[in-house]
């Protein structure tokens, strides 16, 4: 880990030659170094800035970008009012967690960087959790996706197994989030019975005596999950599931839709049910793959915060992935995307940007309902990567602006609706890939006109129970890097 820190280092951020508090204002004490650092960070970039009294420009007359290192006396009085950076940071959030849920002050910004190219300490296990049928305490799991190459998926774990305890302990409300996400854990499984029936009060799970220990281990996943090439009824079918818009793995994303070109296919489905979002060059990207008759038009527009109007910014289609390859495009009229409620933001940002070009038929459940783009901002002169100081490593992640597509049109909070609604199946997800994994079917019955798919149950009253623990770093996040 320390060698891959130096490479981050040495990569992706310039250090000035010297030191710079030597730039800086003499008035300006180390104690608040950090904390003037944030504050003139959010004032600078913030999206809610001219809401919060404490951040405007006329608060203390001094601003981010155009007064880096100035202050006052009442300013410093101010920094020094707070115990730590992190209680200034939270004190400038706007209404967190609720109109502000994804503002993010990182304490090590090279633990940020590795975060943005998907390695974190995990065992690759991603879970559902739900209430046991006639119990009123006692929690199950489904296994609903496996990291490939992870730690998980080496032990031989896969998609739709459940798990009913860890450590011989029984899953239940209080304890399932902590005990799935140990740092090593021993699940214990069992086996779903429906008894035949479509309701679920009488569904049974039975312990099988199976389980696996799987450690966590620092892994770097590749969001390009699944590529198949389906033939059904005399229809050519690509199936891509892409787990998060990452520009590291952009070339492995473009070599998916060269062998979608190479197979000739007819149609795609863009499985995006688990993709919390990322970056918004490579949804642009992943857009000029799928289409490629639209190379420099707009796609996009992120408009920023109060005091970055002015570099508002509009996404063109591009046909080139990071590095200058062609992207290898499609030119599709039509896509089919898979949804749940955890595709967010770029995911969202995917089918809104493209629906005033093309047909999208969304498949699934409503999405997450997240328009907001963030952006990492750095302790240097201009807040990117270049003369970053040293002598700490916080680093600013917050809400900068607001995403629409070329109609002007924002996603709407409450998420992104499908034209056929479609959920998961609690008792059997099915296997990614497969033409009769529920989704997938319906998508293709649709493709077809076969009508040839299963019928979908309501779960009411049987809901997934949430938990932050078992979100994935930065799900839900749309940003510049």
């Amino acid at each position: 880990m320390k060698k891959f820190r130096l490479v981050m280092l040495t990569a992706l951020i310039t250090f000035s030659v010297t030191s710079c508090f030597e730039d800086r204002d003499d008035n300006l004490v180390f104690t608040n170094d950090v904390k003037d650092f944030i504050w003139k960070g959010m004032n600078e970039f913030y999206i809610f800035g001219n809401d919060l009294p404490d951040l405007r420009n006329d608060r203390f007359g001094i601003n981010g970008e155009d007064n880096r290192y100035d202050s006052t006396p009442e300013y410093l009085n101010y920094l020094s009012g707070f115990s730590s950076p992190e209680t200034i940071f939270d004190a400038l959030v706007f209404d967190a967690g609720n109109t502000d849920r994804f503002s993010i002050l990182f304490p090590d910004l090279f633990e940020a960087l590795e975060l943005f190219n998907g390695t974190t300490e995990t065992n690759g296990l991603r879970f559902s959790a739900f209430p046991v049928p006639g119990s009123s305490d006692e929690v199950y799991a489904i296994v609903r996706l496996v990291l490939n190459g992870s730690s998980g998926d080496l032990a031989g774990i896969e998609r739709n197994m459940f798990i009913t305890g860890v450590d011989g302990i029984t899953l239940t409300t209080t304890n399932f989030s902590d005990l799935l996400t140990q740092d090593i854990a021993t699940f214990n499984f069992a086996d779903y019975n429906n008894n035949n029936t479509n309701t679920f009060d009488d569904d049974i799970l039975t312990p099988n005596g199976q389980s696996i220990t799987v450690s966590k281990e620092i892994f770097t996943d590749n969001p390009v999950h699944r590529v198949d090439v389906i033939v059904e009824d005399n229809e050519t079918i690509g199936y891509l599931m892409y787990n998060s818009f990452r520009g590291n793995f952009e070339t492995e994303l473009n070599q998916a839709f060269a062998t979608f070109q190479a197979a000739n296919i007819e149609h795609l489905v863009l499985d995006l049910r688990y993709n919390g979002g990322g970056s918004i060059l490579t949804a642009t990207r992943l857009a000029n793959m799928i289409t490629g008759q639209f190379n420099g038009q707009p796609y996009a527009k992120n408009i920023n915060g109060p005091n970055r109007q002015d570099e508002n910014t509009t996404f063109n289609f591009i046909d080139t992935i990071d590095g200058g390859a062609a992207t290898n495009s499609l030119g599709l009229d039509k896509v089919y995307v898979l949804t749940t409620n955890s595709s967010a933001s770029a995911s969202e940002l995917t089918i809104n940007s493209l629906r005033p070009y093309i047909e999208v038929v969304q498949i699934g459940t409503n999405t997450s309902g997240k328009t907001t783009s963030n952006r990492l901002v750095f302790d240097s002169p201009d807040f990117g990567t270049s003369q970053v100081t040293t002598a700490h490593t916080y680093a600013l992640f917050p809400l900068t602006g607001n995403v629409s597509n070329v109609d002007d049109l924002l996603v709407p909070t409450t998420g992104l609706g499908p034209n056929i609604l479609f959920e998961e199946s609690r008792t059997n997800f099915g296997t990614l890939g497969d033409p009769e994994e529920p989704l997938l079917e319906r998508a293709i019955a649709d493709i077809t006109g076969s009508g040839r798919f299963i019928n979908n149950a309501t779960h009411s009253g049987f809901e997934e129970l949430k938990s932050k623990k078992l979100k994935k770093p930065l799900d839900g996040y749309m940003y510049f890097k």
